[in-house]
């Protein structure tokens, strides 16, 4: 299991990554409920490293320090709204992308979150199958996007040379 070390200064709740090269593995969770980032934490056990931002300005903060892929943001957090986050990740040179939390997932949060460029929206309380499953597809096509490798994926052979080529065609 994932080290668990929180930290706070009264608002905000951080699980620590255990190191930069493992920042494509760490999720943001932006949520003025602290129940949201325990939550996903006990959900990705340690499969994701989960760093809790009570605010809109302090997921930012994160952000220009560590290399996060995906942002969970709140409906409800409470200074800024993830319409201002998503705009506000849009300047970042590599951007994560942004997941819309709410306990009011309906089809038009859903819509419009799409329509304004986020990856896509979960409802709460989170289902772990959905949240896991969303979450490594946004995980691994940030990393496909910027040229992330993990070193599990770089010792990886792919197949090449004269018999793949005659299989396939190619």
């Amino acid at each position: 299991m994932a080290e668990r070390q929180w930290l706070t200064d009264g608002s905000d709740y951080i699980k620590k990554p255990p190191g930069s090269e493992a920042a494509v593995k760490v999720v943001l969770s932006v949520s003025p409920d602290h129940e949201d980032c325990a939550s996903l934490q006990n959900i990705f056990e340690s499969h994701w490293a989960v760093i809790g931002s009570a605010t809109v300005a302090s997921a930012l903060s994160v952000l220009r320090q560590i290399p996060i892929p995906v942002v969970l943001c709140d409906c409800e957090v409470s200074s800024g709204t993830w319409g201002e986050m998503l705009d506000d990740l849009s300047r970042f040179p590599d951007p994560p992308l942004l997941i819309v939390t709410s306990r009011l997932a309906d089809e038009r949060l859903w819509a419009e979150a799409l329509n304004l460029g986020a990856w896509d929206v979960l409802a709460k309380p989170f289902d772990a199958g959905e949240v896991n499953r969303i979450v490594s597809i946004a995980g691994q096509h940030w990393q496909d996007c910027h040229n992330v490798q993990l070193s599990r994926t770089k010792q990886r052979k792919f197949p090449s040379g004269p018999k793949y080529m005659a299989a396939t065609g190619t």
